[in-house]
């Protein structure tokens, strides 16, 4: 049952995300009631994708080597800075265009390395999985990337220091969950 939930909030993961752009037209029609119900839908899924994770047997299929927590940790503070507003008001990541998928991407990346069980491998493949197909739904929707105009670096001094503490905070909340992430 837990593989089952697993599978079925990855899928609702992607269904959630990917409706505007499979399903434009009744989108739309939706209106605001589109947005809350999508909004359901993807804390659904990750509640689903939470407790199957969490309960599924332990199915060992690598063992990463204990460096790799270095390097983890190195890439969610990366994809942290990703998520943050630098991609508009800074000028490291000006010139990303989906600067959060692949933030998510990085993330997705990080979490396989550390983890070599075939429940993280479901998990953090099918999301990561999940970032292309989006990239390239978005990109056939919207047309032609325009650039933004260039922020300045204090911002992505500002941005850094941010993600730096939102990587804190992440690694207490992991260790309050019982995972050390910081080795």
């Amino acid at each position: 049952m837990s593989w089952i939930l697993l599978i079925f909030g990855i899928a609702l993961w992607w269904a959630a995300h990917l409706f505007k752009r499979i399903a434009p037209d009744t989108r739309a029609a939706l209106g605001t009631t589109g947005w809350r119900l999508v909004a359901v839908a993807v804390l659904i899924s990750v509640a689903l994708m939470t407790i199957g994770f969490r309960a599924t047997p332990f199915v060992h299929v690598w063992s990463p080597p204990a460096y790799l927590t270095h390097a983890n940790n190195l890439l969610v503070l990366v994809a942290i800075f990703f998520f943050t507003p630098a991609a508009k008001r800074g000028v490291i990541l000006n010139g990303v265009r989906h600067p959060m998928l692949t933030g998510f991407a990085l993330w997705a990346v990080a979490h396989l390395l550390v983890n070599g069980d075939l429940a993280s491998i479901l998990l953090f493949g099918g999301l990561l999985l999940w970032v292309p197909v989006s990239k390239l739904a978005t990109n056939r929707a919207e047309g032609p990337w325009v650039a933004r105009p260039r922020g300045t670096i204090i911002w992505d001094g500002a941005f850094l220091l941010a993600s730096v503490i939102a990587l804190w905070v992440v690694g207490q909340i992991h260790t309050w969950l019982g995972y050390s992430p910081f080795g």
